[in-house]
């Protein structure tokens, strides 16, 4: 945000203060000041002046190459953020109607405050270390935005007054402030370098940040491994899995299939929850076996199944105990293999039985439920002996399994450290380190309960296990911050850098000439009204959603 000096005077609320605003000929006596008010308060730094402008007239011909750049840039983004604002000014109706998918909402994504969205953890709350990440993205994103129009300004000449940070009302806020008089003698262009510098650096930085994010993991990686298997940060207390994870721990596979990222473990766990309310009930229906046969099953040796298959089921209700798991035989539609089979193998006919869970998760897997990616998997991997059964679940319920391993606990590290193996193994069968267990209930709430990271330590002596997923955080807060911050000023909204940038184009426009003071006053108008509906939008979708 830019201000002026020289003469002029803002006055604010009903108590008629006049801030003033210093002039370059006593701006010098006091690097620090402040002005407090009803509804205004704010607190003006000056001890950066001489450097900053020296510094500005000494690479001046380099930083105006840099600032023209950002000239495009930003008036590209006026334009586009207009247009978004424009299309979704509609949407508002829509939601009135009782339309609330915002999954296609431009205005929703963009003005829905990012940096909130990144902390967010389902379950978790937002902690104080959250807060910070927001309190100090902020101030380095404001501090990139006006350390461009500062410089900016210094290297077109003008004397930078001073840098503020405000409180209006409950908005903060900073500015530059200029010597007025010297800013408006500048060509246009000039002065529209200066005032397009700040979206311009926080664009810059929101590169930087996603470089960043990028280079982390070389970073880091003598102390940590990336993207090899997730690790647990957190395990809320209400959590189903807080008897069988705990932080530290590492998830090596889902129903198989290997973990690498956070980003897999819910993708994995979505499908298959995906899957799981398609045909979890459908087995029932002789005409749907077919498309009911994606359920998961064990190889069970058949004639254990024929002396202890004698569990029933009334009224959609098992006899199983409550630490047993009802399980059935799911059929097998290989001709080839059935052709070789009596109808006394156990694959011709329905047997139930109640088992454990965690009796059965070592053995072989059967049905074709278990890997949505595999194609032509054969339902009838058992052998002539063996009968594949599957859990019997109530709809809604999924069945996963979850493979871990505990490569930091002392049970492990002795066994590793008298094996003299790698440390970063994760052969939890020779170590006895991990072990696998099955969940059975709603699935998303499930992984939503747990926090993961992508970084795991190499070693015990480490910098902490929670410092990457802190780093990573605290810059994708930081990016998002800065893309806010240019996107708003970006708009054609009174208070904002759009509005003295949209005046300066207009100047362009000689045929406005005659009305260029009306015609500035709608378009500023009607972005800050449609900036104010996108708001109210998103409070009401918060308020429909909750």
């Amino acid at each position: 945000m830019i201000g002026g000096g020289g003469r002029r005077v803002r006055r604010f609320g009903r108590c008629n203060t006049p801030l003033p605003l210093l002039s370059s000929v006593n701006q010098y006596h006091h690097s620090l000041s402040h002005t407090i008010t009803c509804w205004y308060c704010d607190y003006k730094i000056s001890a950066f002046n001489d450097f900053l402008f020296s510094f500005g007239r000494k690479y001046s011909r380099f930083l105006r190459i840099w600032f023209s750049m950002g000239i495009t840039f930003s008036v590209a983004a006026l334009l586009g953020a207009t247009l978004v604002l424009l299309w979704n000014s509609t949407s508002i109706v829509r939601l009135y109607n009782g339309n609330v998918d915002i999954s296609n909402d431009l205005v929703f994504g963009f003005f829905s405050l990012p940096p909130l969205s990144v902390l967010k953890v389902p379950s978790l709350g937002v902690s104080l270390i959250d807060g910070g990440f927001i309190i100090f993205s902020t101030l380095i994103s404001v501090a990139v935005h006006e350390f461009g129009h500062a410089i900016s300004a210094a290297s077109e000449g003008v004397h930078i007054e001073y840098i503020a940070i405000f409180l209006a009302t409950l908005f903060p806020g900073a500015l530059v402030a200029f010597n007025y008089e010297m800013l408006q003698s500048l060509p246009q262009l000039a002065v529209l370098r200066i005032y397009c510098a700040g979206i311009w650096h926080n664009a810059v930085f929101c590169a930087v940040c996603a470089l960043a994010l990028l280079l982390l993991p070389s970073v880091l990686y003598p102390f940590y491994i990336h993207g090899e298997n997730p690790m647990v940060l957190d395990v809320t207390s209400m959590s189903p899995l807080s008897g069988y994870l705990s932080p530290g721990d590492v998830v090596i596979s889902v129903d198989g299939i290997k973990v690498h990222s956070p980003q897999d473990w819910m993708d994995l766990i979505v499908l298959m929850n995906d899957l799981g309310l398609q045909g979890s009930h459908l087995y029932k229906d002789s005409a749907n076996v077919q498309k009911a046969d994606r359920r998961k099953g064990y190889c069970i040796s058949s004639s254990w199944l024929r002396d202890n298959g004698n569990a029933q089921v009334v009224d959609h209700q098992s006899t199983c105990a409550d630490d047993l798991t009802l399980l059935s035989t799911i059929p097998c539609f290989n001709m080839s293999v059935l052709e070789g089979r009596s109808s006394e193998d156990g694959q011709g006919k329905e047997n139930n039985a109640c088992l454990r869970a965690k009796d059965i998760v070592d053995l072989k897997k059967c049905g074709n439920g278990w890997s949505a990616t595999e194609k032509n998997t054969s339902r009838c991997e058992c052998s002539q002996d063996e009968t594949c059964v599957g859990p019997v679940l109530s709809p809604g319920l999924t069945w996963i399994q979850i493979a871990y391993s505990r490569p930091y606990s002392a049970e492990c590290l002795s066994v590793w450290r008298n094996l003299s193996a790698d440390f970063v193994s994760l052969d939890s069968g020779e170590t006895n380190c991990g072990g696998t267990f099955v969940f059975i209930g709603d699935a998303l709430p499930m992984a939503n309960s747990i926090k993961l990271t992508a970084y795991r330590p190499r070693s015990t002596f480490s910098l902490g296990l929670s410092l990457p997923n802190r780093l990573e955080r605290m810059i994708t807060c930081t990016f998002h911050v800065s893309f806010a911050l240019a996107l708003l000023n970006s708009l054609p909204v009174y208070y904002l850098d759009g509005e003295s940038i949209l005046e300066v184009i207009f100047g362009y426009f000689t045929m406005l000439n005659p009305r260029r003071r009306q015609v500035l006053k709608i378009c500023l108008l009607g972005g800050t009204l449609l900036l104010v509906l996108a708001m109210t939008k998103i409070f009401l979708v918060q308020i429909f959603v909750a």
